[in-house]
């Protein structure tokens, strides 16, 4: 059986700090085109990854090591990683360590790992939502951020062309 991490069976056996998180984007496997979503946090210089990997049962959990290896052993690549500081961290990880003692039935579309995902960042007091339940287009720039790169980006190219020192 391939590597999906392990079950978080008492609290406080791994030190997660939930200040600094990162949404991370999977390929998916088999038919699933949209890929997967894991939360990466910090624990001691190491990320911890916490995902729901069952349809009914308990999350898991995996260090940078088991990662790499459910990557290699579920023909999966990152897609992509967004990074996000959360200011209510204590509550963030009280809300993940709940998360890990109850099981999680995976209901598809309404109840996947997009929405485990969001229910940490949000008990953080992030702002970070999914526009889709797809992870391979959930983790994607917003169009408010396309646009405010464009703008800069046009903004440079002006003052460029003009001659305006330092750009």
């Amino acid at each position: 059986m391939a590597c999906d991490g392990e079950e978080l069976n008492a609290c406080g056996t791994i030190d997660i700090d939930c200040s600094r998180v990162a949404v991370v984007a999977v390929s998916g496997s088999g038919p699933n085109f949209c890929g997967h979503l894991l939360l990466a946090t910090n624990s001691g210089g190491n990320n911890i990854y916490f995902h729901v990997a069952v349809v009914h049962g308990h999350p898991k959990y995996m260090n940078q090591t088991g990662y790499t290896r459910y990557l290699k052993e579920n023909s999966k690549s990152e897609i992509r990683r967004r990074h996000l500081s959360l200011p209510n961290a204590n509550e963030a990880t009280t809300y993940l360590e709940g998360l890990m003692s109850n099981t999680w039935t995976w209901g598809a579309i309404p109840n996947n790992c997009v929405a485990f995902v969001e229910e940490i960042i949000h008990a953080g007091g992030g702002d970070w939502s999914s526009y889709s339940n797809c992870p391979s287009v959930a983790t994607q720039d917003s169009i408010g951020e396309r646009a405010t790169r464009f703008m800069s980006q046009l903004e440079n190219e002006i003052y460029r062309s003009y001659g305006v020192p330092g750009f």
